[in-house]
């Protein structure tokens, strides 16, 4: 006889199966919540670090026209030898040190693949992008969390002293840091480098937008990874596209855990297009930059909150005069501003928002808005 199930549509018969079917995933992975993202529609979008502007017309024109000569029927390349090329003399790397990947997250999950097993250490600062902790359980690895310093700054001393602590074999660090906004500061990925045995994993999401690049150091450090992602600065979130530079060998190595064909034509071209459209790409990364800039200052006049300097495309503020989510809530469903709500992120991150760069317009509403909730 079947009873109600609190599975709609499963009777409790099945319930047992069902939960020995759960059994078989690992613990681990059981244990973690999945990386997700649950947003109100709101007419301005401030919430996910995206460009503000969409792709410029001559990169879509040159995608669309190209795609009705592309067979579709047919995998894209296995590997794109001409954007590889392309991006290695970008940065003035070598090719065979390039991986392209459906997004930079791709290739920060193929790494781990191939360096985290079972409690493998891996150190991280705390708060960061949550991905690389679920992402170290989801393998099995023991995440080594080092909280960051007073205003959000790198405790360079605290990763280094874990990592040796530890035995860590990886260090994973986000310059400028999500959701903080705060960069590695000079000497720091030397200092990991000469003072520990890791790989050191710098993820530059935001580095187009302000903090200094790891990439001059690859030459000389095998154990550096630098990540890289068109989906910020490059406006192409939308089809994501990211890349990796490390030494030809380690590059080599990381390639074994990507999936094949990870690429679709559409996103190969888009890349390509960008890379063309490279001048007017910056000067929109400028345009952001300022806005930003101006988007602190705006903050910091207003009484109730406080505003974190950031080298990236968005600024971290903690209200002090009402809790966060009450700001969050009013921001959407009274003026339809929608930011991330980051106050259970992590230590440190209490009563905290991250606002997205937008336009100017934006900078001018949002900044209006949070004076008068919190005046």
């Amino acid at each position: 006889m079947y009873h109600p199930s609190p599975f709609p549509g499963l009777p409790v018969s099945r319930l047992d199966a069902t939960a020995a079917a759960l059994a078989l995933i690992k613990p681990s992975v059981r244990a973690q919540t999945a990386y997700t993202l649950d947003a109100p529609p709101a007419p301005r979008k401030l919430n996910q670090n995206e460009s503000p502007f969409d792709a410029p017309p001559v990169v879509k024109e040159a995608v669309l026209g190209g795609l009705r000569e592309e067979p579709w029927n047919r995998y894209p390349p296995f590997t794109p030898a001409e954007l590889v090329r392309r991006l290695a003399e970008r940065h003035g790397w070598v090719a065979e040190g390039v991986l392209v990947g459906n997004g930079s997250n791709e290739l920060i999950q193929a790494t781990l693949a191939v360096t985290v097993g079972a409690g493998t250490p891996v150190v991280t600062p705390v708060p960061t992008f949550s991905l690389y902790r679920l992402l170290v359980a989801v393998f099995g690895g023991r995440h080594v969390p080092v909280p960051l310093g007073p205003d959000f700054a790198f405790a360079v001393d605290g990763l280094v002293g874990a990592a040796r602590e530890a035995g860590a074999p990886l260090v994973v660090v986000n310059s400028p840091n999500n959701p903080t906004g705060t960069p590695l500061p000079e000497g720091a990925l030397e200092r990991l480098l000469a003072e520990t045995d890791a790989l050191v994993v710098v993820d530059e999401a935001y580095q187009d937008f302000g903090g200094p690049t790891g990439i001059p150091l690859l030459r000389a450090n095998p154990r550096l990874v630098v990540l890289r992602s068109f989906s910020k600065a490059m406006s192409l979130a939308g089809l994501r596209f990211g890349y990796a530079l490390a030494h030809p060998a380690v590059a080599a190595e990381i390639a074994k855990a990507k999936l094949p064909y990870n690429v679709n034509r559409v996103t190969l071209a888009a890349a390509v297009a960008a890379l063309d459209a490279g001048e007017v790409l910056a000067r929109r990364t400028e345009e952001v930059r300022h806005n930003r800039d101006l988007l602190y200052q705006e903050l910091c006049a207003i009484g109730g909150l406080r505003a974190f300097p950031s080298a990236a495309n968005f600024v971290l503020i903690r209200c002090e005069a009402r809790p966060a989510n009450e700001v969050f809530t009013r921001l959407v469903q009274q003026y339809g501003i929608l930011v991330r709500d980051v106050s259970t992120g992590g230590p440190g991150l209490e009563g905290c928002l991250r606002i997205t760069a937008g336009t100017e317009d934006d900078v001018t509403a949002v900044a209006r808005a949070l004076a008068e909730i919190l005046g």
